[in-house]
């Protein structure tokens, strides 16, 4: 079986994050006897053919280089809602997309085509789909559902995208309530992305007072909220934020200014191995997001037996069962934050047992393997569907 991903997002390079969990399943479902070829946007200083761990991948240019910056910052649908240039170069986006996909799908004569993220990638995989009469997979991953969400016109869009795929997937529970309840089609089915189980692994040492952040600095990642609940603290801790975002200079400022400013460090943002040593020493990993797909970053902190303290939204309560394998605690309340940071610090045989436990259940959640099994099974009924 041959499948073409179209994406907005991959790895330009070994070890880079965006989009490293569709890479991930690419190369997983080989040992499904599943062979893919991936179409994703261009990228300064990345050849537009090649292969990453032995999956071919080319990329198309939608913009002169200055204006080529709507993939991989994560802040595609902002962008293009306050900047005329982004809009441009997002028309750009669509033609190039379509373009190199129709070869892709000339040259490498797919079965079906999966698109991740409805927008772009799914609007361009029903074009892609109508014109060559194979069928369409669509995984909404958490940013392209807030789109919907927030942005009305985009709704009929939404629902054509769906409606047109011969299947639509969703990354955890959460998100296929949500898109049930935005639109009216068959609730998708869930089908998480897989985490890097042999690169995420416990380690032999954990800070007794160090806490680690990892994502993006907006507004949905939740890092004020982290920020004012280490000043709320009794115990005395430390932070280490692994990420770079819009955010950056107001949460310094919040940091000065109540008071927890030396005991933040800022680390930019980091290549998955540079991470593993973070989590596998860290206190505890705290997820301050709402509304997040998934939050594969909670996954990879259990993986390395890190207690992971989250609020309690979206998909991160299909990673986090409270005491079970993590905290959870309601979103945006900064002193119920500190009050878990400090139970963590006050018992950290407590804390130990939480990790233990979250690898485990991460191990049988979120294997490579068990990821592209259960798509190539969801492939295959497609494909049968099609035939008949």
């Amino acid at each position: 079986m041959k499948v073409l991903f179209l994406t907005h997002s991959f790895p330009r390079f070994p070890g880079d994050a965006p989009g490293s969990f569709v890479l991930r399943l690419a190369v997983a479902l080989r040992d499904e006897g599943v062979k893919v070829h991936v179409v994703a946007p261009a990228a300064e200083g990345v050849p537009t053919e090649e292969e990453i761990d032995g999956i071919s991948v080319e990329r198309f240019r939608y913009a002169p280089r200055r204006y080529e910056k709507l993939a991989y910052t994560g802040n595609m649908a902002q962008d293009v809602a306050t900047s005329w240039s982004a809009r441009l170069a997002l028309v750009g986006f669509f033609g190039s997309d379509f373009v190199r996909a129709v070869g892709a799908r000339r040259s490498f004569d797919p079965d079906l085509i999966h698109a991740h993220w409805w927008f772009p990638s799914g609007v361009v995989g029903t074009w892609l789909s109508s014109l060559s009469h194979k069928p369409l997979v669509t995984t909404l991953h958490g940013t392209d559902v807030r789109l919907a969400k927030k942005v009305g016109m985009s709704r009929p869009l939404f629902r054509r995208v769906l409606n047109q795929s011969a299947r639509v997937t969703t990354v955890s529970n959460w998100l296929s309530s949500e898109v049930a309840n935005l639109v009216s089609v068959p609730r998708p089915a869930v089908a998480p992305m897989p985490v890097a189980t042999e690169r995420f692994v416990p380690g032999s040492f954990r800070e007794r007072n160090r806490f680690l952040f990892a994502g993006r600095l907006n507004r949905q990642k939740g890092l004020e909220h982290l920020i004012r609940a280490m000043a709320a603290m009794r115990h005395h801790a430390l932070l280490d934020v692994a990420g770079a975002g819009p955010l950056e200079a107001e949460l310094r400022s919040l940091a000065s200014k109540v008071g927890v400013a030396d005991r933040i460090a800022w680390m930019g943002q980091l290549k998955q191995p540079d991470l593993v040593s973070l989590y596998q020493s860290a206190t505890a990993l705290v997820v301050p997001s709402t509304d997040e797909g998934l939050g594969l970053v909670a996954a990879e902190g259990l993986l390395c037996e890190t207690p992971v303290i989250a609020f309690r939204s979206g998909g991160l309560t299909d990673i986090i069962q409270d005491e079970r394998t993590g905290i959870l605690v309601t979103p945006g309340d900064s002193t119920e934050l500190a009050n878990a940071l400090d139970r963590v610090i006050d018992n950290p045989v407590k804390a130990g047992d939480l990790g233990k436990a979250g690898r485990i259940f991460a191990l049988s959640a979120f294997a490579p393997e068990s990821a592209a099994r259960q798509y190539a099974d969801i492939y295959q009924r497609v494909l049968d569907e099609h035939s008949t």
